[in-house]
């Protein structure tokens, strides 16, 4: 089961706006989805995002994969930031663990 966290889009005809969802890669764009993360309304000027910054983050640590789209949109909010941080200290952590069972 891939999972994927993607934008649902909501809202009437010619004003969309979007919910930031956790969906199985396998059902349709506004179809079923898992959880709720948050929203996007590119109306708005600047365009207004919130995101459950914790859910995403563990959505991402268990293997979810960010379409384009909501990555470029974690990547303003600073989730993915703090994504990538919180992976090259685990790394860094596994290395030293390896290290010192070595010696």
């Amino acid at each position: 089961m891939a999972v994927k966290i993607r934008l649902k889009r909501v809202g009437k005809k010619k004003a969309p706006s979007y919910r930031i969802v956790v969906a199985e890669a396998s059902s349709p764009r506004d179809g079923r989805f898992i959880e709720d993360l948050g929203w996007y309304n590119p109306l708005v000027e600047p365009s207004a995002i919130q995101v459950d910054a914790e859910r995403a983050l563990r959505w991402l640590k268990v293997g979810a994969q960010p379409t384009d789209s909501v990555a470029s949109l974690l990547k303003r909010t600073g989730v993915m930031e703090r994504f990538e941080q919180d992976k090259a200290a685990a790394k860094a952590a596994k290395t030293e663990a390896s290290t010192q069972t070595e010696a």
